[in-house]
């Protein structure tokens, strides 16, 4: 069997696991989220989503943008690996603590006079300081081994699962399920820790030239993610000030639902990019061609999904989650199409990283922060949640295909894009003529 053969059954391995892991995960996130929604109802629910908003907002703060660059870093770099991860973890373990403090300042006024809300938001915000060590699947996925991180992830979330379901026997109050993301990533950190020393990992170590190294090739990543956490967030933030928590909980059912089998995507993305980054050296054909294909499988997977999900709306929230979030059917309707264009926005990294062109994407993103909160200003007091709904959808579609081709050095993207949704150049030359025949 060949080198090439080799590496492909290694990539489809790893697909697998990938995939697997998070089949399991978002099968229980499935069956239990249904139970505590229906337990919370729309207003408590809608407040658990809206501390998330809070922490997803400083999600990008918390990673730095390295989480973007550093599986490119461990294959550049493999002799190093010990001091990117040690280097990374503390980095981020520093910019998690504070990124919890100002949460919690900033819910303390926004939100004085609720003093539920400021108790279910520290608490969850207590989780982004665990959450450092996710830096461990980047390894396991840079040496397509990701069959660890998948086991690791599935067992932390059937604790939390647990968790959650004796919540709900007990009949425990909302705060209680505010602590769930931090048992989820302590458990997980617990896992990731022990297979890495497992399978040989290098001792951590910090050095000022990594950090240097890692901070400035991130550097563009960390405005890009935090402009794309400013419209991840702003609708339920705006949401929740402008109306009220119950809005959020049926806006975040909708969202809730949408994303619910995308799993499949980021499987998809993270198997595609080892083997993307490699066929950057092996020549622009071949590169554009892998970046083609990816988009097209994204895109058209999405699409298939995200009409059949749309047809059948109605049904899926009265079944599953009863009356009291219908309310959430129209939203879901307008908002299940924004996975497509946002997926083609997360494949597009890979391109953007052996391109060099991070720089590039904070005017991208600063574009698509001020269009969402413009859109959601405008559209929210229209159209309450579908508003929201409404904003998001033309700010994925914006920042995927329409921002890109306003400026230069991302045009060429822009046109794979295009040209991988036309279905033109995504075969190879014998496929395509085969095909033809």
């Amino acid at each position: 069997m060949g080198l090439k053969n080799i590496f492909k059954n290694k990539v489809a391995k790893n697909a697998g696991w990938i995939i697997g892991g998070r089949l399991g995960n978002r099968l229980l996130a499935f069956f239990v989220g249904i139970l505590t929604a229906r337990y919370l109802g729309p207003s408590n629910y809608g407040l658990i989503n809206y501390a998330a908003a809070y922490t997803t907002f400083f999600a990008s703060i918390c990673s730095l943008g390295i989480n973007s660059i550093i599986v490119k870093n461990f294959m550049d770099h493999p002799e190093e690996e010990g001091t990117t991860i040690g280097t990374t973890l503390l980095l981020r373990a520093t910019s998690s603590f504070l990124s919890a403090i100002m949460i919690v300042g900033i819910v303390s006024v926004v939100d004085r006079n609720e003093p539920v809300t400021i108790a279910v938001v520290a608490l969850s915000s207590i989780g982004m300081i665990f959450q450092i060590f996710d830096t461990l699947n980047y390894w396991f996925q840079a040496r397509l081994q990701s069959k660890y991180s998948a086991i690791a992830s599935l067992a932390a979330y059937a604790s939390v699962s647990v968790y959650k379901v004796i919540l709900l026997v007990l009949g425990k109050s909302v705060e209680w399920f505010a602590v769930a993301s931090a048992l989820d990533y302590l458990v997980l950190a617990g896992i990731l820790l022990a297979a890495y020393l497992k399978k040989g990992g290098m001792r951590f170590r910090f050095s000022r030239v990594k950090a240097k190294e890692l901070l400035s090739s991130s550097s563009s990543f960390i405005i890009s993610g935090l402009m794309i956490s400013v419209y991840a967030s702003t609708d339920k933030l705006m949401l929740k000030q402008m109306l009220d928590e119950t809005m959020v909980g049926h806006y975040s059912m909708a969202v809730s639902i949408s994303t619910i089998w995308t799993f499949v995507l980021s499987a998809i993305i993270d198997s595609f990019y080892p083997g993307i980054v490699q066929s950057f050296s092996a020549g622009r054909t071949e590169f554009e061609r892998r970046n083609r294909q990816l988009y097209a499988i994204v895109f058209y997977i999405a699409v298939a999904v995200s009409a059949t999900i749309c047809l059948l709306a109605r049904p899926i929230i009265t079944l599953l989650y009863g009356s009291a979030y219908l309310p959430a059917v129209q939203p879901l309707r307008v908002i299940i199409w924004y996975t497509a264009f946002s997926y083609l926005g997360v494949a597009r990294d890979i391109w953007i990283v052996c391109q060099n062109l991070q720089r590039h994407l904070k005017y991208l993103y600063i574009s698509a922060a001020i269009i969402n909160i413009a859109l959601n200003a405008v559209l929210i007091p229209l159209w309450n949640a579908s508003g929201a709904a409404a904003a998001s959808l033309i700010t994925q579609l914006s920042t995927a295909l329409l921002l890109p081709a306003l400026i230069r050095p991302l045009r060429p993207n822009a046109k794979l894009m295009l040209d991988a949704v036309l279905f033109r150049g995504v075969l190879p030359e014998k496929q395509r003529n085969h095909t033809k025949e």
